[in-house]
């Protein structure tokens, strides 16, 4: 896709997601030793810091979170949308902070639930990774913060307070070996004999966004809207009686080995397997897609909540918001880094087409889904 689509792309993106958002130490207590050696007064100053300002300067947030000493990540797969280059970048930056990567491959859902599992420890989560649905649903575990580029964010990608940002996004796909499989023309084709045990999907669609986004590109693909799922469970119960419904959790090595041959994930997700399968092909479906950001958020009871906020100002940086756009994401700032001439011009011309017209769920809708999915989804698939 070329640089003045792309463009036009991250503002139409923008503001349909506006619908959607319309709306390893203990952490210390005070008086007493803090994460990493700080002090108690010092660890609650930053558990309570609402932008870079309540520190004083980038390299006083930096000194901070240096003096604790480590950074608590979870499901951070390190072939999702470049986290790998990533967290290896924040590591050679911050040598002095060690970033414990745990659960990489864990739900949204069960972030939060690490989060609470963990409250008070200093194995709990400094910072999420989240899907819309599950941030919406979980603010109250979540500490408002600002970013220095803040302004630069669209209103449509951020929860006024902060509470949750938009960072990277893109457009629901359907990945294949093309080697085994001719690219489906419409969604319906998967539901025929030629694919019989070979399509997957990322997840559980009432805990994984991924997998939530599939449901949703399948309902409105099949004429529903977002009002309704519906018509994208009962796409996935007829794949299901078919026999083409894979219950296999998708990674990296089921696509290598063959094991998954048809997946249904996020357009720059199923692009990264074209360097180690040359075969591997990725749809996004004309008509209507299906669209979203990935959002942000820092535990309010982080156990490390100036290396939590030191990774939020990293994440929005020109230099990173530039890596997601090297993993096939389109990066949150996109439109202003464009504006000013800092993003990479290359790696945005590369970015695939997309459908002319999108779809993002408004909050009211992706509860809803929720809920149905919570009570059809198992029976429509077993």
């Amino acid at each position: 896709m070329r640089n003045t689509r792309t463009r036009r792309l991250g503002v139409a993106l923008a503001l349909m997601t506006a619908a959607a958002l319309a709306f390893t130490a203990c952490a210390a207590e005070a008086g007493t030793p803090g994460a990493g050696g700080t002090d108690g007064a010092a660890s609650a100053d930053a558990a309570t810091a609402t932008s870079l300002a309540d520190f004083g300067t980038l390299a006083d947030l930096e000194a901070a979170a240096t003096a604790e000493g480590a950074l608590n990540v979870i499901a951070l797969p390190r072939d999702w949308a470049n986290y790998g280059e990533i967290l290896d970048l924040f590591a050679d930056r911050y040598p002095e902070i060690t970033i414990n990567e745990q659960s990489p491959d864990v739900s949204s859902a069960e972030e939060i639930q690490a989060a609470k599992t963990n409250e008070g420890l200093d194995t709990a989560p400094d910072v999420f990774d989240l899907g819309l649905t599950v941030a919406l649903q979980n603010t109250d575990v979540f500490a408002p913060y600002k970013v220095a580029t803040w302004d630069d964010i669209p209103d449509a990608l951020k929860e006024s307070s902060g509470l949750f940002v938009g960072d990277y996004g893109g457009y629901m796909s359907v990945g294949y070996d093309s080697s085994r499989y001719d690219e489906p023309a419409e969604l319906s084709d998967l539901l025929g004999a030629d694919y019989a045990g070979a399509v997957a999907i990322n997840g559980d669609p009432t805990q994984a966004g991924a997998a939530f986004a599939a449901v949703g590109l399948a309902t409105v693909q099949n004429g529903g809207t977002l009002d309704d799922f519906q018509p994208g469970i009962d796409f996935f119960s007829e794949l299901q009686k078919a026999g083409n419904l894979l219950k296999v959790d998708v990674t990296t090595g089921t696509i290598s080995s063959g094991e998954t041959p048809v997946v249904f994930d996020w357009d720059y997700l199923n692009a990264t397997h074209t360097s180690t399968n040359p075969n591997w092909k990725v749809r996004v479906f004309d008509g209507t897609g299906y669209a979203a950001y990935y959002n942000q958020a820092i535990n309010k009871d982080a156990p490390h909540p100036a290396a939590a906020r030191l990774w939020q100002e990293f994440l929005y940086s020109d230099e990173v918001q530039n890596l997601w756009l090297k993993g096939g994401a389109r990066p949150a700032r996109m439109d202003a880094m464009t504006a000013a001439g800092t993003i990479d011009a290359d790696l945005a011309a590369a970015l695939p087409a997309a459908p002319g017209t999108t779809v993002v769920p408004t909050e009211a809708q992706s509860t809803a889904a929720g809920t149905l999915l919570g009570e059809k989804w198992a029976a429509a698939v077993q």
